[in-house]
């Protein structure tokens, strides 16, 4: 019913940058939070960014300064810049985001996820 699907992963050298996308198809209503996640085999999912429906934004401390979340309401897209890439950003990225969907007379909100980037940052 909700798809979350990512893009914008791949290799690139220490200092470069990169740009994911995340975008929300089906039987949506609003997207209240996006953000991104990511998690390194072996670790705990992390917090990488979140934007609010009204454009607040929050990062980890280990990517303010380099990482910039942003979203399109129009096209339910969010979106990662991602510049001055260390080695330590390596990791899969994953798109978070809480949808309320309309059926059947009721509103439903539900957290989901997309399937994951690799991002691999090495020279």
């Amino acid at each position: 019913q909700v798809q979350l699907v990512e893009s914008g992963g791949g290799l690139v050298q220490p200092g470069g940058s990169l740009r994911l996308s995340c975008a929300a198809s089906g039987s949506i209503f609003s997207i209240n939070a996006m953000g991104w996640y990511r998690q390194a085999p072996g670790k705990q999912r992390e917090l990488v960014a979140k934007i609010t429906s009204g454009g607040s934004t929050n990062y980890a401390d280990s990517v303010k300064g380099r990482f910039t979340i942003s979203r399109d309401n129009a096209k339910n897209t969010v979106y990662l810049q991602m510049n001055s890439l260390k080695p330590e950003d390596t990791d899969v990225y994953y798109c978070n985001a809480d949808i309320t969907r309309y059926s059947g007379d009721h509103f439903y909100t539900d957290n989901y996820w997309g399937q994951g980037t690799q991002v691999t940052v090495s020279s």
